[in-house]
């Protein structure tokens, strides 16, 4: 008389309990890496206008797909761009008793450069291949620049530097009275150089 042996069956109505419980974990603890990018404000579409620029007022750099930057059609060293921008937007171009005479410059009004601040206009080419790093890198030059203008022209006004008031603006605990002082100063200055920076993306060069 034979006998069939019956073959011990595998329990797995719990695995599928375990491997949920295992994608949950991986999905906890796993690093999602995130795009970082430039904070840039543009006006609204409707306060837009065509307006003619004088190429005294266009500070130009272009870089190229090899990583190279060009200033005014001249191959720069990055270590030399602030500087430039600088003396550019800081030209005060205008002679005293002018319209646009800019009295707070300190720049050597060379015929070249910007009329004054509010008219000066940067305009950056960047190849769709650029280097994203290289790319950063202008741009954290460029805000350098403004930065250091700011600072510079707050502290003969206000005894402070740009960013320490928009610092004590952006603390808690701030009474209303002062916050209102601060954006009054802030706005001020930010007005006396205003941030114009525009972006042009192009094919291969």
């Amino acid at each position: 008389m034979s006998r069939f042996r019956q073959l011990p069956e595998v329990n797995a109505g719990s695995m599928a309990d375990i491997a949920f419980l295992l994608l949950i974990f991986f999905l906890v603890t796993a690093s999602i890496p995130t795009d970082e990018g430039l904070h840039r404000i543009t006006p609204p579409k409707e306060n837009r206008t065509t307006a003619e620029i004088k190429d005294r007022n266009l500070f130009e750099l272009n870089l190229n797909r090899t990583g190279e930057l060009m200033v005014e059609g001249e191959t720069t060293p990055f270590s030399e761009l602030r500087k430039m921008v600088k003396a550019f937007i800081d030209n005060g171009g205008i002679l005293p008793g002018n319209s646009g005479y800019c009295s707070y410059c300190a720049g050597t009004g060379d015929a070249l450069l910007s009329e004054n601040p509010q008219k000066a206009i940067i305009a950056l080419r960047v190849p769709r291949e650029a280097d994203y790093s290289v790319y950063v890198t202008v741009q954290n030059e460029l805000q350098g620049a403004y930065n250091e203008l700011r600072n510079e022209v707050s502290i003969t006004l206000y005894g402070a530097t740009f960013e320490e008031m928009k610092e004590e603006y952006n603390k808690g605990g701030v009474v209303t009275e002062r916050k209102e002082v601060l954006q009054r100063k802030i706005k001020k200055i930010q007005e006396m150089y205003p941030q114009k920076i525009l972006e042009i993306s192009t094919s291969n060069f």
